[in-house]
C-alpha cells in the first residue's frame, strides 16, 4: 500500500524480449547430411514457441508473478532444447488462447491510458496547492490508485480501470471545484479581516496563492491585512473614547479608520452607528433647549433650537410639532398683547391705535372673537373721533352754513356715544362752543371810493358804497372790487368769533 500523500507512480508495463533458441550442433550436423523426419515437428514446435513467447510470457512477466521454469514453456524451450517433442506438446496445451491474450492487452492498455490521465491531472492539481486545501480528497485518490495497482498486478484489468476511473473522476472533480474553493478562502479571508484573526486571513490567503497565484483580489486583501494592525488599534481607541462620553472623538478615529480600509465593515458600521448616536444626542440636545426657551417664552431662542433639531433629523414629526407649538405660543403671546394694547387704546380714546391693534389681531388669526368685537366698537369711534379733530382743529370751516349743519348732526351723534370718556366730552363741549361762535355773527365794517363795485364772495354784491357794514359768520371770507380802466383789487379777510372785527377798504386806484 502506498502512503495517502505519495504521488502516485505508474506501474511499469516494459515487455519482455523471448531468448534466442539455439539450435543444438548435433543437429545442425544431420541437417547438413540430410533431413530427418522428425525435423518438421519440432519446427513447428519452435513456430509455436515463437508465438507463445510473443503473446504470453510478456503478460506473465509483466504482471509480476514469479515463474517456475520447470513449468513455464517457452522457458524450458529455451533451457532444453535438445527437446522440441516436449515444448510442442506443453504449448498446444488447453491454456493457450490468443483471443483471450488480445483482449487482454487490451484492457491492460485501457488501464494504462486512464492511469496516465490520472497521474497527469495530479500533477496539475498539485501544481494549484491541492495538498493544502484538498488533502483528504487526494488521500483517498492515492487509496484508489494503489487498489487499481493491486488489481493491475492480478491481471484484472477491468477492475483497475475501474479504480483509476473513480480516482479521476475524484480528481476532475476537484478541479472543478477549484472556483469554489478559490471563493471560500477569499472568503474566510474577508472574515478574518471583519474578526480581526491575522493568522486565519494569512492562512486563508497562503492557500489562496496556492490554488490562484497572482490573484487581484488575494493582493489587495494582503494590503488590507497589513493595515489590519493600526485599523483595530483605530477600532479600540474609538470604542474607549466612546465609553468616556466623547462621541465627537471616537467619530474622528473612525473615519481614520475608515479611510484606511474602506472595505472594512466593521469600520463602517461603527461610524454609521456612533455617528447616528452623536445625532441623536445633539438632536436631543437641541429639542431640550428649544422647550427651556418656549417655557422662559423666549419664541426666537426656541425657535432657531427646533429648527436645528429638524436639521440633525430631517421630516421628524417632534421637531415639526415642537415648531408648530413655538408658532402656537408666540401667536397666542402676540394676540394677548395686541388684545391689551387695543383695551388700553380704547380706555385711552385713542381709538385709531385701537383699531390697528384689533387688525393686527385678525391677521394673526381671522377668527380671534376680540379683535372683531373690537374692530366693530372701535372703528366708529375712530370715525368720530377723527371727524371731531379736523372739525375742532379748523373751526372757520363752519362759518359755511352746510359744513356748520354737519357738524351738528356729528354733535348729536357725538352726545348719544355710550359710555363716553373724557376725551369725547371735552370734543362735544369743544365742538357745541365753536357751533354757538360760528352761529353768532360778528359786524364787519366796509370802506370804498364810492366807484368801486364791491362783491363779497358767498355773502352779497354790495356795489359802490363809500362805507358798508356786513354781519358776518365768523369764518374766511374773500371780498373783490372791480371798476373800468382800473386793476380789480382783491382782499381776503378773516371774521374771528373773539376779538374786534376787521377794518376792510376795498377800492381800485391802480389805472390800466
Amino acid at each position: 500500500m502506498s502512503s495517502h500523500n505519495e504521488q502516485l507512480q505508474p506501474t511499469p508495463f516494459d515487455v519482455a524480449q523471448p531468448a534466442p533458441v539455439e539450435v543444438p550442433a548435433a543437429a545442425a550436423d544431420k541437417r547438413r547430411e540430410g533431413t530427418p523426419a522428425w525435423v518438421l515437428p519440432a519446427l513447428g514446435g519452435l513456430v509455436l514457441l515463437a508465438i507463445l513467447v510473443i503473446f504470453w510470457l510478456p503478460e506473465r512477466i509483466n504482471t509480476g508473478a514469479p515463474q517456475d521454469q520447470s513449468t513455464d514453456p517457452a522457458a524450458a524451450a529455451t533451457a532444453n532444447p535438445a527437446q522440441p517433442g516436449q515444448a510442442a506438446q506443453t504449448a498446444a496445451g488447453p491454456e493457450v488462447s490468443p483471443w483471450s491474450d488480445a483482449q487482454a492487452a487490451k484492457l491492460r492498455k485501457e488501464a494504462q491510458d486512464v492511469l496516465a490521465e490520472l497521474l497527469e491531472l495530479q500533477e496539475t492539481l498539485e501544481g494549484r496547492g491541492v495538498k493544502a486545501w484538498a488533502a483528504d480528497q487526494l488521500s483517498a485518490v492515492a487509496a484508489l490508485a494503489t487498489a487499481g495497482d493491486e488489481l493491475f498486478r492480478t491481471r484484472d484489468y477491468a477492475g483497475a480501470t475501474a479504480r483509476y476511473g473513480e480516482g479521476l473522476q475524484k480528481l476532475k472533480a476537484l478541479e472543478a471545484s477549484i472556483p469554489v474553493e478559490l471563493a471560500r478562502h477569499l472568503a474566510l479571508a474577508n472574515e478574518a479581516l471583519e474578526k480581526g484573526d491575522l493568522a486565519q486571513a494569512n492562512t486563508a490567503l497562503d492557500k489562496v496563492d496556492a490554488i490562484d497565484p497572482g490573484n487581484a483580489e488575494a493582493a489587495a486583501l494582503r494590503r488590507r491585512v497589513e493595515a489590519l494592525p493600526q485599523l483595530l488599534a483605530l477600532l479600540e481607541q474609538a470604542a474607549s473614547a466612546e465609553k468616556a462620553g466623547d462621541l465627537p472623538a471616537a467619530i474622528a478615529l473612525l473615519k481614520q479608520a475608515v479611510a484606511l480600509d474602506a472595505s472594512h465593515q466593521r469600520s463602517g458600521d461603527e461610524l454609521k452607528r456612533i455617528s447616528a448616536a452623536h445625532q441623536a444626542r445633539r438632536f436631543n440636545e437641541a429639542m431640550s433647549a428649544g422647550y427651556s426657551a418656549l417655557d422662559a417664552r423666549q419664541f426666537d431662542t426656541a425657535r432657531k433650537a427646533f429648527r436645528q433639531a429638524a436639521a440633525l433629523q430631517p421630516g421628524s414629526a417632534e421637531a415639526k410639532s415642537a415648531l408648530q407649538e413655538v408658532e402656537a405660543a408666540a401667536s397666542a403671546q402676540r394676540l394677548a398683547g395686541l388684545q391689551g394694547s387695543g383695551a388700553k387704546a380704547e380706555q385711552a380714546e385713542q381709538w385709531q391705535q385701537a383699531v390697528s391693534a384689533y387688525e393686527q389681531a385678525q391677521k394673526i388669526d381671522p377668527n380671534v372673537l376680540f379683535a372683531r368685537e373690537g374692530l366693530e366698537r372701535s372703528r366708529d369711534r375712530a370715525r368720530l373721533d377723527k371727524q371731531l379733530r379736523a372739525t375742532i382743529d379748523d373751526p372757520l370751516r363752519l362759518g359755511d352754513v352746510a359744513v356748520a349743519a354737519a357738524a351738528a348732526k356729528m354733535l348729536q351723534f357725538a352726545r348719544n356715544v355710550s359710555p363716553r370718556g373724557a376725551l369725547l366730552e371735552r370734543q362735544i363741549s369743544q365742538l357745541e362752543r365753536l357751533l354757538q361762535q360760528a352761529n353768532t355773527p360778528v359786524k364787519v365794517a366796509l370802506r370804498s371810493d364810492a366807484q368801486t363795485d364791491v362783491v363779497v364772495y358767498k355773502v352779497a354784491k354790495l356795489g359802490k358804497f363809500n362805507q358798508h357794514e356786513l354781519a358776518l359768520r365768523p369764518g374766511a371770507y374773500t371780498a373783490v372790487g372791480s371798476r373800468i380802466g382800473y386793476r380789480d383789487v382783491r382782499v381776503d379777510f378773516t371774521v374771528k368769533p373773539e376779538g374786534p372785527p376787521p377794518a376792510l377798504t376795498i377800492a381800485c386806484t391802480e389805472a390800466i
